[in-house]
């Protein structure tokens, strides 16, 4: 009898407290390990006994100068944005009951942060007086934007959380293009940007921790009312429960913990998304478990990434971000999660989008060709007019004949044709990506930039600049292919398995797209490039393009426009599905191959010369395909057409919107691209 007893409370130990103690004990020795690391790390060499005696017994050294006023408030910043972070994580996927709700994924991090950088410039008496009350307002925004364009609580998990990517997509465009605008009064936030915990002194702690503690405290009130959430809707009101009180409530202790964080670290992603899942993994359910348990390990988590980015950290290049090393795990990990919830949530199949179209009622094919043909003509030309110096018309034409002025000759030919041109190359050249993209992945949401093909590019040419910097610069779109062959494949090795399905396709495309942004920011970090330089890389740009770019760049869509051209009737046949596909004589998996391969190549070969821009690959195809229909072949000359021209008028705008400062044409296609990625993603839900 007491060997049945005994092992029933072995087994009783087993499921109700060994999952608590695993999560508690475990989660707090690896935290005090981790505080401990953290405080020794540093150019200070400092031994344990001397950490030991700055906290317990302090002298005016300077050592424990270093550990009192540096170190620790970076820990401590850790353990608290770690924690709260993960603490609105799970209440923003209880009162969705969304497992891939966070900050990060809902655009509230990014909708804060532009705020602070919004206020930064414009009104900065207000983030002298209340920086956390900005945050607040910039989150409120982009949370109730990704709602809405969700759909409410009607919305898929997926749909939700990639409303929210796209909308931090828009927001962070906006936020770079006010860098890059007001670059000195913004010069501090491009680390800050990143996220980091670097503190100069207990400030930023002392500031945020009451915060902290009453939003999490009010959060572990409401534990029972949010373990009834999880019920269905009329489940909880039969138990006494005002549903959309509790929602509110929740989500404003969510926004709040969010904007406290952003304004003494900045926007981090991902922590919130890991910590909950990590604990529920274990075996934590309650929310009286499972908001303290989630605390400490978002803790754990964002101290341990900056360890480790203080481990990979070189002194003579600059500090690395924690928010990149975030990126970094947690990309892959809503990469699975996404995966995961496309098996619970299968959306019906409808008709691709990227089928869609009716040919012109009024243009004739060749009218429409002939119109943006000459419309790309005159966008140049203006390109060439319109600058730092305005060169006339005459002088332009003269120029291109080898004539008139020595100053306009030198502007237009030296400066602002191949520059047009390499941004007409390379417009063209993404369009036909998409186009292409779309056609194989019978998905109008594939753009080169959304399925993380031009983040893996970019990754690769900065990786042969950093650790090949002798080779050649004509081997750049080799490395570019490479890169972003790598993220294709991840991407679609993934998403195959849930049926290509939209919203999974776009949300594991931009899961990489972090994961390769991340790296992007780390390279840039630890080269020290000009913040300037970096961000007009990274959100892609035509600037100081020459002849050398130009002809670099031409030979790929010169070799390679023809061949897409030739693969377009199979593409066509693509839309019939796998089984109409194979019925006309198609094979299926080698037409793929060959068109994503083109794509891919076209891709690269862009964002190897004018860096990772986004959305030309999405408008361009749909805009061409609202004229003339869905035959590739016609389609082709018509989206670069599109393409070209888009990116040349991005070009200009950029130029000469706010001179003599420049916005990258990245950011300006970006600031179109999002918002129409939303609008085509709430018009595939009707």
């Amino acid at each position: 009898m007491r060997a049945e007893r005994s092992g029933v409370n072995a087994a009783f130990f087993v499921r109700g407290w060994a999952p608590p103690v695993l999560v508690f004990g475990g989660g707090a020795a690896l935290l005090l390990l981790l505080m401990v690391i953290h405080v020794m790390q540093g150019a200070a060499d400092l031994t344990p006994r001397m950490v030991l005696e700055a906290v317990f017994a302090p002298q005016d050294t300077a050592e424990h100068q270093i550990v009192r006023t540096l170190r620790m408030p970076r820990v401590v910043a850790g353990m608290l944005a770690g924690g709260a972070l993960a603490v609105a994580g799970v209440l923003l996927q209880t009162i969705t009951r969304n497992p891939l709700a966070s900050a990060g994924t809902l655009g509230i991090n990014a909708g804060a942060y532009f705020a602070v950088v919004a206020a930064t410039v414009f009104a900065p008496s207000l983030m002298g007086v209340s920086p956390m009350l900005v945050a607040f307002g910039g989150a409120v925004f982009a949370a109730l934007l990704a709602y809405s364009l969700a759909g409410g609580l009607r919305a898929t998990p997926l749909r939700m959380t990639l409303a929210g990517m796209i909308v931090s997509m828009a927001v962070s465009a906006m936020t770079g293009a006010l860098q890059l605008l007001f670059e000195e009064e913004t010069s501090g936030l491009f680390l800050w940007g990143s996220g980091t915990l670097v503190q100069n002194d207990w400030s930023g702690v002392s500031a945020a921790w009451p915060w902290i503690a009453v939003a999490a405290a009010l959060a572990l009130f409401l534990s029972r009312s949010l373990d009834l959430l999880l019920l269905n809707e009329e489940t909880a009101q039969s138990l006494g429960q005002h549903v959309g009180r509790i929602r509110l409530i929740s989500l404003v202790l969510a926004l709040l913990l969010a904007a406290v964080i952003v304004s003494i670290v900045g926007p981090i992603g991902f922590v919130g998304l890991l910590a909950p899942h990590l604990v529920r993994l274990i075996g934590v359910r309650s929310h009286k478990l499972l908001l303290p348990a989630s605390f400490l390990w978002g803790a754990v988590i964002l101290v341990a990434a900056d360890v480790g980015s203080r481990l990979a950290n070189n002194s003579s290049y600059g500090e690395l971000p924690v928010g990149a090393v975030t990126a970094l795990i947690g990309g892959p990990c809503l990469a699975y999660l996404s995966y995961r919830a496309a098996q619970k949530h299968r959306e019906v199949p409808k008709p691709s989008a990227s089928s869609l179209g009716t040919t012109s009622r009024f243009l004739s094919y060749r009218a429409l060709l002939g119109i943006f043909g000459a419309l790309l003509v005159a966008v140049t030309i203006l390109g060439m007019i319109f600058g730092d110096v305005k060169v006339p018309l005459q002088d332009v034409l003269a120029a291109v004949q080898g004539e008139g002025p020595e100053l306009a000759r030198s502007i237009v030919l030296d400066q602002r044709l191949p520059r047009m041109l390499v941004a007409a190359c390379a417009g063209a050249a993404l369009a036909v990506s998409g186009l292409l993209l779309q056609g194989v992945v019978r998905n109008p949401m594939a753009d080169p930039s959304i399925v993380g093909v031009s983040a893996g590019a970019g990754v690769g040419a900065l990786l042969l600049l950093l650790v090949w910097p002798e080779l050649p610069i004509t081997l750049l779109p080799f490395a570019s292919f490479a890169g972003a062959i790598a993220a294709a494949l991840i991407v679609y090795l993934i998403a195959r398995r849930t049926g290509l399905q939209p919203a999974v396709l776009a949300l594991v495309g931009i899961a990489v797209s972090a994961c390769g942004s991340a790296v992007i920011q780390l390279i840039v970090v630890q080269t020290k490039m000009n913040v300037a330089v970096a961000l007009a890389w990274i959100s892609g740009s035509t600037y100081a393009r020459g002849w050398e770019e130009l002809a670099q760049l031409v030979v790929w869509p010169v070799l390679l426009l023809p061949l897409a051209w030739l693969i377009g009737r199979r593409v066509d046949i693509l839309a019939f599905g796998q089984e109409g596909a194979v019925g006309l004589g198609v094979n299926v998996e080698q037409t793929r191959l060959r068109a994503a391969a083109i794509g891919v190549a076209l891709a690269a070969a862009a964002v190897s010369i004018v860096g990772t821009i986004g959305f030309v690959g999405l408008i361009a195809p749909h805009a061409a395909r609202l004229l003339i229909g869905h035959n590739h072949r016609r389609l082709m000359p018509l989206a670069a057409l599109l393409g070209a021209v888009l990116l040349v008028l991005a070009d200009i705008v950029g130029r000469n919107l706010l001179p003599p400062k420049e916005i990258p044409s990245g950011l300006i296609v970006s600031l179109l691209g999002a918002p129409y990625f939303l609008w085509l993603m709430r018009s595939s839900r009707r």
